[in-house]
C-alpha cells in the first residue's frame, strides 16, 4: 500500500515538473531559505540567459541592480514573503550579459506540513514592452493634458453620461469664470439661460450628440457672474474600447466679438440698403413727377381749350385725340412703373418663345432700319414658358430699342433662345445682344434702376430696362445684363419652364356680347372713378347700383339680387378681393369682375377665380371683361343679348 502511495506521489511530482519546465513566458524557480537558487526552468533561462548549472546554488540577489542590493531589497523581499505570506513588486532586473529588463515579481513562502519554512517559490515575468507602452501612453496623456490646459481660447472639458462636469481646462475658467473646484461635479446646464433650461435644451443637446454623433450650435450661454455671451458649442459622445458610452467631450468658444461684428455689419448693410432705396425713390419720384407733369400739361391744356365755345369741329377733335393719346401714354408709363415694382397685373399664357421671337424678328427687321442686321438663333425643341405675352413683347421691344440706340442705327442685333437646366430648376433663356458702344461697369450696375438713363434729355424715360427687370422677376425668373465698352451689350431674360399646355392656359377666356339690362352692383371708393364707371355701364344699357365700400355692398347684396358684381380691389377696410369671396359664399353663381392698378395677390391667385380688369380701362376693355364674367355663369342663357 505504501509503495503504491509513493509511486502515485512520484508520478504527481513528475507531472508538476513537466508543467513548470514547459513554461517559457515566466521564470519559475525555487529559492532556499537563505536565498540560494535551488531550481531553474526554461522561462528563467530565456529571461535571464543563465543555464541551470551556471546559476543553481548562487544567490538570487545577483539579478538585482547594485542600487537595489545596496538597499537590501533582496533580503526584504524574502522576509516580506515569509512574514506576510507574499511579496509582489516591479523593478529593474539584470540579465547575464548585464542588460536590464523590467520585471514583475511574485515570491511565495514554501512550508513543510508542520509549518516549517523550507524555501520560496519565485515567479518572474519580463514586462519591459508593456511598461514602455504604458510609459508612452502616460507621456502622451501628459502632453495632451498640458495641451488642453494650455488652451485659453476654448473651453474644453468632459461630461459624464448624465451631463456632470468631470474635468475643466484653463480656457473653460477664462471663458465661463468658474474654477475647477467650483464646477467639477456640477451639471453643465448651469451654463444655459433660464429660457433654454425651461425648454429642455441641455438634455436635447446630449440626446442629439448621442443619436447623431455630434451636436453643434451657436447660442447664448451664461458666465458665472450672470452675464450672457455668444458661444459656438460642439458636443461629441465618447465611447470606450468596448463601444460602451462613457460620456461627452464638450468644446465651447466665445464668439461674442464675432457675433457683434456680424450684427454691426448687418446693420451697416441695412442702412446702406435703406440709403440706396431712398436714392432710388428720389430718382423714381423725380422721374414720375417730370413725366406725369408733361402728360398732365397736355391733358389740362387740351381740356381748357375744349371749354372754349368758338372752337371749330376739327380743333375740338384734335384736342380730344390729344387727351386720349396722352392718357394712353400715361397708362404705359404706369405699366412700366408697376413692372419695375413687380406689381403689374399679369395674364400669363403658355408661350412658345421661338414662335414669339420669330414673329418679333420680322417686325424688328422692318422697323429698326436696313443698316441693323437682325439675327435669330433659336434652339430646337425649346421648352415652353408661362408669361404675359403683352409684357413679354414689351420687354423684348425695350431691349431691342435700347440696342438700336446703342448701335446708332448700324450694327447687328442677335436674339437667341436656349434651354438652361439649373440647380434651382429648368429655365429658358432669351438673349438680346448688340454690337453697340457698350457701357462702363458703373453704368451697367445701375442699368435696371428706374429713370436711370445715359440718353439725352427727351430721348428716353429710363424705364425700359427696369420694366424688363420687373417683368422677369414677377414671372418667377430674372433679368441679367453684361456690357463691354466698345463691344456691345447683352441682355438676358431667364424664365422658368412650364409643364402646362397652351389649351389649359387660355381655356375659358372667350368673351361674348353683354346681355341686355344687366343689374350691376358697382363698388368703388373713389367718387370720380365710381361716377365714370357708372356712366360707362349705363352706356351698355346696364342698371347700376353704386356702393363706396365693401360694407355698403354687402348690405345691398342682402336686400336685392344682382346679375354681376363689379368692384375695385384696393379699398379702405375690407378689400375688393375679400368682398368678392364673401359675395361668392352668399351667391355662388354671381359673376364678378375686379378692377386693379396693381396687386400681388390678384396676379398670383384671384385671376383663376374672377375676371380681372386693369386700371385705367376704357369702354372696350370693360365690355370684354363683363362679357367674359357672364360667360362663366351657368345660367347666363336666360338673358337676351343686346
Amino acid at each position: 500500500m505504501a509503495d503504491r502511495h509513493d509511486s502515485s506521489s512520484l508520478a504527481s511530482d513528475r507531472r508538476f515538473e513537466l508543467l513548470v519546465n514547459s513554461v517559457t513566458d515566466y521564470a519559475i524557480y525555487m529559492i532556499e531559505p537563505d536565498g540560494r537558487i535551488a531550481t531553474w526552468n526554461p522561462g528563467a533561462r530565456r529571461f535571464k540567459q543563465y543555464e541551470a548549472d551556471e546559476i543553481i546554488g548562487k544567490n538570487f540577489s545577483s539579478f538585482f541592480t547594485a542600487e537595489d542590493r545596496a538597499a537590501g531589497l533582496p533580503g526584504k523581499a524574502l522576509s516580506t514573503a515569509a512574514s506576510e505570506g507574499r511579496f509582489e513588486g516591479e523593478g529593474w532586473r539584470i540579465r547575464k550579459d548585464g542588460t536590464t529588463f523590467w520585471a514583475h515579481v511574485v515570491i511565495d513562502p514554501v512550508r513543510s506540513p508542520d509549518g516549517e519554512l523550507i524555501g520560496f517559490a519565485k515567479i518572474t515575468r519580463d514586462i519591459t514592452e508593456k511598461r514602455e507602452r504604458e510609459r508612452q501612453l502616460f507621456e502622451s496623456e501628459q502632453r495632451f493634458r498640458i495641451l488642453v490646459q494650455g488652451v485659453r481660447d476654448y473651453a474644453i472639458y468632459m461630461l459624464d453620461v448624465d451631463g456632470i462636469v468631470t474635468n475643466w481646462n484653463a480656457g473653460a475658467e477664462a471663458i465661463k469664470g468658474y474654477r475647477a473646484d467650483e464646477i467639477v461635479g456640477q451639471h453643465f446646464s448651469r451654463f444655459y439661460t433660464e429660457k433654454d433650461r425651461a425648454a429642455g435644451e441641455p438634455g436635447r443637446a446630449l440626446a442629439t450628440a448621442l443619436r447623431e454623433g455630434k451636436y453643434e450650435i451657436e447660442a447664448q450661454r451664461v458666465r458665472k457672474d450672470g452675464t450672457p455671451f455668444w458661444a459656438s458649442v460642439v458636443i461629441d459622445p465618447i465611447f470606450d474600447e468596448t463601444g460602451a458610452h462613457v460620456g461627452f467631450a464638450k468644446i465651447t468658444r466665445d464668439i461674442t466679438a464675432r457675433h457683434q461684428t456680424e450684427q454691426e455689419l448687418e446693420e451697416a448693410r441695412a442702412a446702406l440698403f435703406q440709403s440706396q432705396k431712398l436714392q432710388a425713390m428720389g430718382a423714381l419720384t423725380g422721374g414720375v413727377a417730370h413725366d406725369f407733369n408733361n402728360l398732365l400739361t397736355v391733358i389740362r391744356g387740351s381740356a381748357e381749350l375744349l371749354q372754349r365755345t368758338d372752337l371749330t369741329e376739327e380743333k375740338r377733335r384734335r384736342y380730344l385725340e390729344a387727351i386720349v393719346d396722352t392718357s394712353d401714354r400715361a397708362s404705359i408709363l404706369t405699366s412700366h412703373l408697376l413692372a419695375f415694382g413687380r406689381r403689374q397685373s399679369l395674364q400669363p399664357e403658355v408661350i412658345d418663345l421661338n414662335i414669339c421671337v420669330d414673329a418679333l424678328g420680322e417686325v424688328l427687321a422692318r422697323s429698326l432700319g436696313s443698316r441693323i442686321e437682325v439675327v435669330l438663333k433659336l434652339e430646337p425643341n425649346l421648352w415652353a414658358v408661362e408669361a404675359d405675352p403683352t409684357h413679354l413683347e414689351t420687354a423684348l421691344l425695350n431691349a431691342a430699342i435700347n440696342a438700336r440706340d446703342a448701335m446708332e442705327g448700324e450694327g447687328r442685333l442677335t436674339i437667341s433662345t436656349i434651354n438652361c437646366p439649373e440647380d434651382g430648376g429648368e429655365m429658358v433663356c432669351i438673349t438680346i445682344a448688340d454690337t453697340g458702344s457698350g457701357m462702363s461697369k458703373d453704368v451697367t450696375a445701375r442699368a435696371f434702376e428706374p429713370f436711370f438713363t445715359t440718353k439725352p434729355v427727351g430721348k428716353g424715360t429710363g424705364l425700359g430696362l427696369s420694366q424688363i427687370h420687373g417683368f422677369a422677376a414677377q414671372t418667377g425668373g430674372r433679368a441679367e445684363i453684361e456690357s463691354v465698352e466698345g463691344k456691345g451689350t447683352t441682355v438676358r431674360l431667364v424664365l422658368p419652364r412650364t409643364q402646362n399646355s397652351p389649351a389649359s392656359a387660355t381655356a375659358g377666356r372667350r368673351a361674348t356680347r353683354i346681355p341686355k339690362d344687366l343689374k350691376i352692383l358697382l363698388v368703388e371708393d373713389n367718387a370720380q372713378v365710381r361716377e365714370f364707371a357708372g356712366q360707362l355701364l349705363e352706356e351698355f344699357h346696364c342698371q347700376v347700383v353704386s356702393a363706396s365700400n365693401a360694407e355698403e355692398a354687402l348690405a345691398a347684396l342682402e336686400q336685392q339680387e344682382f346679375d354681376l358684381l363689379f368692384s375695385d380691389v384696393v379699398m379702405p377696410g375690407t378689400s375688393g378681393l375679400d368682398l368678392a369671396r364673401l359675395a361668392r359664399e352668399r351667391c355662388p353663381d354671381l359673376p364678378i369682375v375686379l378692377a386693379t392698378g396693381y396687386s400681388e395677390e390678384i396676379s398670383e391667385r384671384a385671376s383663376l377665380e374672377f375676371e380681372i380688369i386693369r386700371k385705367p380701362y376704357g369702354a372696350e376693355a370693360l365690355s370684354e371683361k363683363l362679357s367674359a364674367a357672364v360667360q362663366r355663369k351657368p345660367s347666363a342663357a336666360r338673358h337676351e343679348p343686346s
